[in-house]
C-alpha cells in the first residue's frame, strides 16, 4: 500500500534507512524532521498559553514514577499558588522504557537514571520521602510508614504496579540472574541487585554462548494478570531470537503465555505471527501461566486453563466449561514476567474496584465512589493504559478534571483510552501499535502493523529526551 504523500515528503522511503546509526546522526535526523519539530513546538506553546486557575485545596499525590511526576508538573503549572504534597520515597527516577534496550545491549543502564530533584521543586511543593502504609479515603487522609498522618482535600493516586515474584512458588528475587533465569522487569535500583535489565543482557550473552554448543530450550512467560507494558514479554522473545539469528544460531523458543492470542488487534496479531515466523524456532503455548519453578533442576510448572464448548444432547444446549491441566516443561534458560498488582496499601484500602485496580471512570479518571480522588498511570483499573504513553495522555485529562472538581463542576475532559506499545520485532525495527477504546489510533498515517526502522530510531534516541524535558515537566 502506498504511503501517505505527506509522510513520504518528510521521511522519503522510511524503510530504507540503515539499522545502525550513531546517536548524533539519529538525533539530528529526528530533531530536524518536520514531524518531531512540530510536535515539540506545538506542545511547548500549548503548555505556555494556559492561564493558571485560581482554585484552593490541599492536593496530595502518592507515587514517584512517571505518572506522579507528570501530574505534579502539570498541576503546578495549571494552578495559581498550588498547595501540593507529594509522597515519594525515591530520589532516583528510573526511565523504565529504556530497560528493554539495556536488556538487549543497546543502552547503558546509567542512561536510565534521572534525578527526581529536577522535577520536584521543594520551594513550591512539600516532598515527603516515604511511602503510604494506609489509605483512609473515608476521612481524606493517609498514613505513612513512619506513622505520619497526611490530610488532603484532593488525592491523586499514582503508585504504579507491584511485582509479585514470590507468587511463583519456588522463586525468589535472589534467583533472578542465576541458573538461567532472567527478568527485565526487575529494577536495577533494588538494593543489592543489578540483575534486572543489566542481568538480562548477561542472559542474552549466556544464551548465545550456549547456542554455539547445543540447541538450548528457552521459555518466555507472560502472567495471568494485567502487566506494565503488555508487549514487553514479546519484545524480549523477538529480540533474543534476533540476537541468535545474527550469528546464524537458533534454539527451541517457547512463548508460554496466559494470552488467548498474541495481540487483541487482528492486524497486530497477524504481524506478530509473521515476525515469529522470520526466525523459525518459536512455538507458542497460549492460555498458560507459570505456577511454580524448580530453580535447581530447571523445571517450570504451568497451569493450562481454557474454556471448552460442550454439547448436551439430553437438554439440547451447548455449555461453556472451564477446564485446566498442569504441565511441566524443562528449560535451559527462562525469562520470567512476574504477576503484578497494586501495592499492598491499596490492596487493603477501599479504593479498589471489581477489577482489583483503582476504581476510576475510564473516561474522566475520577474515582467512582470518592469524587475527590483521581488516578493516573498503571494503577488505574481501566480497560487499557498500563504504558507510559497512556500516562502522558492521562496527564492533561486528570489536570483539567481535578480543577473542574475544585471549582465545583463536573469533569469536562475525556480520556479516549489511548495506548501505545512499541514492539521490538528485531534489532533496528519496531512495530508501533497505537490504539484506544475504539481500535487503532495512529499518530502518523502509516500501516501501524509494519515494523519500521524509523520507530526504532525514535524510541532509542528521541523518546528519552522528550520524556526527560517535555513529558516529566508537563509540557507534552
Amino acid at each position: 500500500m502506498k504511503q501517505n504523500k505527506l509522510v513520504e515528503d518528510i521521511f522519503g522511503d522510511i524503510d530504507t534507512y540503515p539499522e545502525v546509526m550513531s546517536r548524533r546522526e539519529a538525533l539530528k535526523y529526528l530533531t530536524l524532521s518536520p514531524v518531531a519539530a512540530s510536535v515539540i513546538a506545538s506542545s511547548t506553546l500549548a503548555s505556555s498559553d494556559l492561564e493558571a486557575a485560581d482554585v484552593k485545596g490541599k492536593i496530595l499525590i502518592v507515587g514517584g514514577g512517571s505518572g506522579a511526576i507528570m501530574a505534579l508538573s502539570r498541576l503546578c503549572r495549571a494552578i495559581k499558588n498550588p498547595d501540593i504534597t507529594i509522597i515519594a520515597p525515591n530520589d532516583v527516577h528510573l526511565y523504565q522504557p529504556g530497560q528493554v534496550f539495556v536488556g538487549a545491549g543497546v543502552m547503558d543502564v546509567e542512561d536510565l537514571y534521572l534525578d527526581n530533584k529536577n522535577y520536584i521543586d521543594t520551594d513550591e511543593v512539600t516532598w515527603i520521602k516515604d511511602e503510604v502504609a494506609h489509605f483512609d479515603a473515608d476521612n481524606n487522609q493517609v498514613t505513612t510508614r513512619k506513622g505520619e498522618k497526611i490530610a488532603y482535600d484532593y488525592l491523586v493516586v499514582a503508585t504504579g504496579v507491584q511485582y509479585n515474584y514470590e507468587q511463583i512458588k519456588g522463586l525468589t528475587k535472589e534467583d533472578i540472574g542465576t541458573n538461567g533465569i532472567s527478568s527485565v522487569y526487575l529494577s536495577d535500583l533494588e538494593k543489592g541487585t543489578s540483575k534486572g535489565a543489566t542481568g538480562t543482557w548477561d542472559w542474552f550473552q549466556d544464551l548465545k554462548a550456549s547456542a554455539k554448543e547445543k540447541k538450548p530450550k528457552v521459555i518466555f512467560t507472560h502472567p495471568n494478570t494485567p502487566i506494565k507494558c503488555g508487549g514487553t514479554p514479546q519484545k524480549m522473545l523477538l529480540l533474543a531470537a534476533d540476537y541468535l539469528k545474527q550469528d546464524g544460531l537458533n534454539a527451541d523458543f517457547q512463548f508460554v503465555a496466559s494470552l488467548s492470542e498474541l495481540f487483541f488487534l487482528p492486524k497486530i496479531d497477524a504481524a506478530l505471527h509473521k515476525a515469529q515466523d522470520r526466525y523459525g524456532f518459536i512455538e507458542n503455548k497460549l492460555q498458560h501461566h507459570l505456577k511454580s519453578i524448580d530453580v535447581k533442576n530447571k523445571k517450570a510448572v504451568f497451569i493450562h486453563a481454557w474454556v471448552e464448548s460442550v454439547y448436551d444432547e439430553d437438554f439440547d444446549v451447548t455449555e461453556n466449561l472451564s477446564k485446566s491441566e498442569q504441565i511441566e516443561l524443562d528449560y535451559d534458560f527462562i525469562h520470567i514476567v512476574p504477576p503484578m498488582s497494586p501495592v499492598k496499601a491499596l490492596m487493603e484500602s477501599t479504593l479498589l474496584g471489581d477489577t482489583g485496580w483503582l476504581d476510576v471512570d475510564k473516561y474522566s479518571l475520577q474515582h467512582k465512589k470518592y469524587k475527590n480522588v483521581f488516578g493516573i498511570g498503571d494503577i488505574c483499573g481501566i480497560p487499557m493504559g498500563k504504558t507510559g504513553g497512556s500516562a502522558r495522555h492521562h496527564g492533561p485529562i486528570l489536570t483539567q478534571n481535578l480543577i473542574d472538581v475544585m471549582q465545583a463542576k463536573e469533569p469536562s475532559e475525556v480520556f479516549d483510552g489511548y495506548t501505545v506499545c512499541p514492539i521490538k520485532t528485531q534489532y533496528g525495527k519496531i512495530m508501533m501499535a497505537e490504539f484506544n477504546y475504539e481500535g487503532p489510533s495512529t499518530t502518523l498515517p502509516l500501516n501501524f502493523e509494519e515494523p519500521r526502522w524509523m520507530w526504532w530510531a525514535f524510541d532509542l534516541y528521541m523518546l528519552k529526551p522528550m520524556y526527560q524535558y517535555l513529558m516529566l515537566t508537563g509540557r507534552f
